[in-house]
C-alpha cells in the first residue's frame, strides 16, 4: 500500500481525517501493548539484535539491517538475518538461497540481504531463531520485529526517517505509528536517524546515531539521461538520490510499497525509456522483484548506509559480541 497523504499533512482536512480514525488506532495501539505485557518471550542461544521502526512503511531500516551483519561479521562472528518474509508466501522457518529462491518466495528484503548474509525466513520467529541456532549463529539481526515480542532481544534499535520523523503521531490507521512514540522509545536502546532532520523523540534520553544511505557507483550514472522507477516506501525519496549523483532524470514512476511488476508495465517503461533514449534506473529492492528475464538493460542502484559516528554503535555491538563469543 501507499501512505496515505492526510499522515504526513496538517491541513484541517488531514486533522478531520485523522480524527474520524483515532478510535482505530486507539484499539490497534491496546492490543501492541496487550502483547507485550503478556508475551512469554523465546530466549535464543544466540544473541539477538532486532532492528526496527515506529511507523509503516520505509525508513531505511534493511540497509541499516546490512550494515549491522557486516559488523557483526567483522568481528569474526556468524551472523544469520531473521525476517518475516513479508510480500513472500513461504511461512518458514527457511533459509534463503537467491539461487533457488525469488521475492514471491520469501520477499524483496530478504532476498537481497541474502546477498550479504545468511537469511532465514519465518513468520513464526522463535522457529526462526531455533533454526539460526541450529545453523550456527552467534548473533541473530532481526529485521523489524520491533513490535513482535515473540523473541527476548539483547539489543533493540529504531530506525527512524529523520526528514519524515513520526508523521501526524498517530496510531494506524489514523497515521503511520505501529505503537505510541513514548511507549516505543522507552524500549530502544539506540536510535539511528537515516537522512537530513532532527525528529522530537520525547522521553528518551539513549543513544542517537545518524546513518546516511550512500549510494555506490553512483558516479556512473553522473550526465547520463535516466527513467527511474520504484516500489518502496518513499519513491520520492530514491528519486532524490538519484539526482543527488548528477543522474539526468527525464521521467519518474512510483509504485505501492513492495509492488510485484507486471510485464506489461515493464514494457510499458521499457517503451518510455526508448522514448527518450534513457537507461531504465530501480531500487536494489526493486530489482530483486524482478523476473530474471525482465531484468535486461535495466539498473540497479544499491545503496549503502554509513554512519556518521560509527564508533558509537560499535561500542553496543563490541558488548554484546562479548557475550555471543563465550
Amino acid at each position: 500500500m501507499r501512505a496515505p497523504d492526510f499522515w504526513s499533512r496538517q491541513d484541517a482536512a488531514a486533522r478531520v481525517a485523522a480524527t474520524a480514525l483515532s478510535p482505530l488506532g486507539w484499539i490497534y495501539g491496546a492490543v501492541t501493548d496487550w502483547k507485550r505485557t503478556h508475551a512469554q518471550p523465546f530466549r535464543a542461544r544466540a544473541k539477538v539484535v532486532c532492528v526496527g521502526n515506529l511507523t509503516a512503511g520505509g525508513s531505511g531500516k534493511t540497509p541499516v539491517v546490512s550494515a549491522i551483519a557486516r559488523m557483526v561479521q567483522a568481528r569474526g562472528l556468524r551472523a544469520v538475518v531473521l525476517s518475516r518474509g513479508y510480500g513472500g508466501r513461504t511461512q518458514g522457518p527457511v533459509l534463503v538461497n537467491p539461487q533457488t529462491h525469488d521475492a514471491a518466495d520469501v520477499g524483496d528484503e530478504p532476498l537481497l540481504l541474502a546477498a550479504r548474509a545468511p537469511v532465514i525466513v519465518a513468520r513464526d520467529r522463535p522457529q526462526g531463531a531455533t533454526l539460526a541456532d541450529a545453523e550456527g549463529a552467534n548473533v541473530i539481526v532481526m529485521d523489524d520485529g520491533y513490535q513482535n515480542f515473540t523473541l527476548a532481544k539483547d539489543l533493540s534499535l529504531i530506525v527512524v526517517d529523520a526528514e519524515k520523523g513520526f508523521g501526524n503521531g498517530r496510531i494506524l490507521p489514523a497515521g503511520p505509528l505501529r505503537e505510541s512514540i513514548l511507549g516505543g522509545l522507552a524500549r530502544a536502546d539506540a536510535v539511528v536517524l537515516v537522512g537530513d532532520g532532527t525528529p522530537p523523540l520525547p522521553g528518551y534520553s539513549g543513544p542517537v546515531m545518524r546513518a546516511r544511505l550512500v549510494p555506490q557507483a553512483g558516479e556512473a550514472l553522473k550526465g547520463r539521461k535516466t527513467i527511474a522507477f520504484a516500489g518502496i516506501g518513499r519513491p520520492e525519496k530514491f528519486f532524490a538520490t538519484l539526482r543527488s549523483t548528477g543522474a539526468d532524470l527525464a521521467g519518474t514512476f512510483a509504485f505501492a510499497d513492495h509492488h510485484m511488476f507486471t510485464a506489461g508495465e515493464i514494457a510499458r517503461l521499457r517503451e518510455e525509456a526508448r522514448s527518450k533514449n534513457a537507461m531504465l534506473v530501480t531500487t536494489e529492492k526493486d530489482f530483486v522483484r524482478l523476473a530474471p528475464a525482465a531484468r535486461e538493460g535495466i539498473r540497479a542502484f544499491p545503496v549503502e548506509a554509513v554512519f556518521e559516528e560509527p564508533e558509537v554503535l560499535q561500542s553496543l555491538l563490541d558488548k554484546l559480541a562479548s557475550g555471543a563469543a563465550r
